[in-house]
C-alpha cells in the first residue's frame, strides 16, 4: 500500500477495485526538459567507462602489436634503422587503426540508439496506449508485482514518457549516448603511449639482448595496464593480467620464430 501511494496518487482506485481496472491514461507528449543532476552523473559515468575501455584496450594493443612486429623484424635482421622504421610504421599505423575503429564502432552504436530513440519517440505520439502496454510488460519483467504495475507504468509516463519507454522497455538512455570522438582520441593517444614502450625497448638493447629486454618490458607493462584498469573499473587484476600476459608473450614469441625462420631463408 505505501508503494502504491508513494509511486502514484491514482493508484488509491486500482486497489478499491482490483477485478475492474480503470484503463491506462494515455502517455503525455514528450517535452524538452533539463536533465537532473543524477541524469548529469550517469551521463559522465557512461562516458568515463567508455574511455577507459577504449583506453585499456589501445594501450594493450600498442604493447603487443608494436612490440610483435618489432621483435618479429628483430628476428630477421639486426639492423637497427630496419627496427627503427618498422616500429615507427607499426606505431602510427596502429594508432590512427585504433582511433578509426573505435570512431566508425561508437557511432554506429550512437547512430543505432538514436535512432531508436526516434521511433519511439514517433510510436508513442501514434498509438500511446499500445506502447503503454508494452511498458507494463517489461516492467512486469522487471518483478514488479502485477497489482501495482499499472500505477508504476502511469507515474513513469508522466514524469518522462520517452525516458521511461526507453529504459525500461530497450535498456537505452538519451543522456547516455556516448560521444565516438572522446573513445577515438583515447584510443590513438593509449595505443600510441602502449606501443612506444616495447619500441624504445628493442632500439635501446644491444642484439644478443633484445628479445629477452623486450619480454620483460612487455610484462611490466602489460602488468601494470592490467593493475590500473583493475582499479580504474574496481574489479580484481589476477586472472586478467596472467592471461593478457600469457598472450602477450606468446604473439612475442611466434613472431619473433617467424622472422627468424625468414631471415634463415631469405639470408
Amino acid at each position: 500500500m505505501a508503494l502504491v501511494d508513494s509511486l502514484s496518487p491514482t493508484a488509491r482506485p486500482h486497489l478499491a477495485a482490483p477485478f475492474a481496472p480503470s484503463a491506462p491514461s494515455a502517455p503525455s507528449a514528450p517535452a524538452t526538459r533539463v536533465p537532473s543532476d543524477q541524469e548529469l552523473q550517469r551521463t559522465s559515468r557512461t562516458e568515463q567507462v567508455n574511455r577507459l575501455r577504449a583506453g585499456v584496450l589501445g594501450a594493450n594493443d600498442g604493447i603487443v602489436s608494436v612490440a610483435g612486429l618489432a621483435v618479429g623484424v628483430a628476428g630477421a635482421t639486426t639492423d637497427i634503422r630496419w627496427l627503427l622504421i618498422s616500429g615507427l610504421a607499426a606505431l602510427v599505423a596502429g594508432a590512427l587503426s585504433m582511433a578509426m575503429g573505435e570512431y566508425v564502432s561508437v557511432s554506429t552504436q550512437r547512430d543505432t540508439d538514436r535512432a531508436l530513440i526516434a521511433r519511439t519517440r514517433t510510436d508513442l505520439a501514434a498509438q500511446p496506449l499500445r506502447e503503454h502496454d508494452h511498458l507494463v510488460e517489461a516492467l512486469t519483467e522487471t518483478g514488479i508485482p502485477d497489482d501495482v504495475v499499472e500505477s508504476v507504468a502511469d507515474s513513469l509516463e508522466r514524469h518522462d514518457a520517452l525516458g521511461a519507454h526507453t529504459r525500461f522497455r530497450h535498456g537505452v538512455e538519451d543522456d547516455a549516448v556516448v560521444s565516438p570522438w572522446g573513445a577515438a582520441i583515447t584510443s590513438l593517444v593509449s595505443f600510441a603511449i602502449g606501443g612506444v614502450i616495447p619500441l624504445l625497448a628493442i632500439l635501446a638493447s644491444p642484439a644478443v639482448w633484445r628479445l629477452p629486454i623486450t619480454m620483460a618490458a612487455v610484462v611490466i607493462a602489460l602488468g601494470l595496464l592490467g593493475a590500473v584498469s583493475a582499479r580504474l573499473g574496481q574489479a580484481q587484476a589476477g586472472r586478467a593480467t596472467l592471461r593478457t600476459i600469457a598472450g602477450g608473450l606468446l604473439a612475442l614469441l611466434v613472431t619473433y620464430g617467424i622472422g627468424a625462420a625468414l631471415g634463415v631463408a631469405i639470408g
